[in-house]
């Protein structure tokens, strides 16, 4: 089946970039969200996004034109027609279970399902729908619209051919595709979230500032970005997530959160999205 629009569900900070960059690459999407407010969101966010990249000369195709292949929708059932879907929605595996069976019940048998979960099992969210042969992990890295890795993930069940029809989509959205395993966190998580949580620790117990910790890391170990304004940008709820199925996955105490990681969550302090994280940015 040759795919021409795509579904993607949830308007955050991926969704809305998923949604842009297939936009831009031609294809028609329907991005949903419960909530209207969130979509209006996005939109100023996608929009905003393509200015700086016209400008920038990275597209040259009128902002009105991909614009208009992106329609939005508070109702799940609109995407019953798209070609392919991701879901997009926040990193909990109850959450994900509800949307996805939901999807199962509303798209066409054939219709390939893919999650951009960025560490929970593929296998096992393959297996709240009744197509795991047609359903894998498609793990887009934030900023999406300037980021060109995605994870592409096989569950248990994966067919050959549903991967190779993921793979392709990938090139043709201009990202560049790396097969991972399914293991907890892939290999993106695996190696960045412990590498975070650990600079956490070395705030916790006063090894130095959080300014001391990013200067090190981008100075030392020509990081563009500290650990710490990157827990930031990603969201430390995010980060506390996925250290959490990491721990839960593996049983094995390295991946045990930050304790003042958990703290902050329950404060509130998520990072840019809330106004306050490691830093300020109110």
């Amino acid at each position: 089946m040759e795919i021409k629009t795509i579904g993607v569900v949830g308007a955050g900070t991926m969704g809305s970039g998923i949604a842009q960059v297939a936009a831009t690459s031609g294809l028609r999407v329907v991005l949903q969200d419960i909530s209207q407010d969130q979509l209006n969101r996005s939109l100023k966010t996608i929009d905003k996004s393509l200015d700086k990249l016209i400008e920038k000369g990275k597209i040259t195709e009128a902002k009105e034109a991909i614009l208009n292949r992106l329609q939005t929708s508070t109702n799940l059932k609109d995407l019953k027609e798209v070609d392919f879907v991701v879901e997009a929605v926040f990193e909990n595996v109850e959450v994900k279970k509800q949307v996805l069976q939901a999807l199962d019940g509303l798209l066409a048998p054939e219709i390939i399902l893919t999650s951009n979960t960025s560490s929970i099992s593929i296998t096992r969210l393959a297996s709240f729908t009744s197509r795991p042969d047609r359903f894998m992990g498609m793990h887009f890295m934030n900023p999406v619209p300037l980021m060109a890795l995605v994870e592409l993930i096989k569950g248990l069940q994966t067919s050959a051919e549903t991967f190779a029809v993921v793979k392709a989509l990938t090139e043709k959205m201009g990202k560049v595709p790396v097969e991972a395993n399914d293991f907890p966190g892939f290999i993106s998580n695996r190696i960045l979230m412990p590498m975070i949580n650990e600079a956490v620790f070395a705030l916790m117990e006063g090894v130095g500032t959080a300014e001391a910790i990013d200067t090190v890391m981008k100075l030392g170990m020509n990081h563009p970005m500290g650990p710490l304004t990157l827990a930031d940008l990603i969201g430390l709820d995010v980060c506390l997530n996925i250290m959490e199925v990491l721990y839960e996955g593996f049983r094995d105490p390295k991946y045990r959160p930050c304790p003042l990681l958990r703290k902050m969550v329950e404060a509130g302090y998520l990072g840019r999205k809330s106004g306050r994280g490691f830093y300020n940015y109110s």
